[in-house]
């Protein structure tokens, strides 16, 4: 039996459709945001400080971010905006405190609410102090990283202490693109050779993608709290 012949209309018609179906992926690849790079360092600040203040202390609840230190990022890196008296520091950290080949390194949107117990203030929260210099600095997240291995062989950057927690429980963070705010957690800092069980059915324990030793030698194990530092109620995972 033969196949009919198609006519100058049918391969007009599959032409078309064919095209439509090549623009309606284009326009979804194009929909999808792509950070490949620092964007301008406005689009990072806050330029209301009593609104990164009050950002930054929601990470915890109030009986422990209200006596914390809490900074703000300013220009030419972060600063005390509230000296406190607990030894807790509170801060909104940027994307480039994701992993460093994290597609959303460089989103300007990112805003993480993270509240730092003593023990983290002195040994975790300087490797944010020593990104953020590179990243003000003009530094690809190549060379960040570069950097970063340099000063960790050097000693330059504190050991972990026991005990380094941090509390990420804001209603009001802004993770990434996808999770929004995400859930509120606990973060526990560990040596990269330690392991929770995380990520194994039924373990409450996530592992962190966060440093890893890649360069930082250090693990986050994190927790979900189950409410948000308002003492208001979580959703599920």
């Amino acid at each position: 039996m033969k196949r009919k012949a198609r006519t100058f209309s049918d391969l007009v018609t599959i032409y078309v459709l064919a095209s439509l179906l090549v623009g309606a992926v284009a326009a979804t690849e194009q929909a999808r945001p792509s950070y490949p790079r620092m964007a301008p360092l406005s689009e990072y600040l806050m330029p209301n400080r009593a609104a990164e203040v009050a950002l930054a202390r929601s990470a915890a609840p109030a009986a422990i971010s209200d006596g914390a230190t809490v900074l703000v990022l300013e220009p030419h890196g972060y600063v005390t905006a509230v000296e406190g008296k607990n030894g807790f520091v509170c801060v909104v950290e940027r994307g480039w405190m994701s992993p460093f080949d994290a597609p959303q390194f460089w989103n300007p949107k990112l805003r993480g609410p993270i509240c730092f117990n003593p023990e983290a203030a002195r040994s975790i929260l300087p490797m944010t102090y020593k990104r953020t210099t590179l990243v003000l600095a003009g530094q690809s997240r190549e060379d960040i990283k570069k950097d970063i291995e340099a000063a960790l062989a050097a000693r330059q950057l504190p050991p972990l202490e026991p005990g380094a927690m941090s509390y990420m429980m804001s209603k009001q963070g802004y993770l990434d693109d996808q999770a929004g705010h995400w859930i509120p957690h606990l973060m526990f800092y560990t040596a990269t050779q330690v392991d929770w069980g995380a990520d194994q059915a039924g373990s409450p324990v996530m592992l962190n993608p966060q440093f890893r030793g890649s360069p930082e030698p250090v693990n986050v194990f994190m927790m979900p709290a189950g409410k948000w530092s308002d003492g208001s109620a979580a959703p599920s995972m």
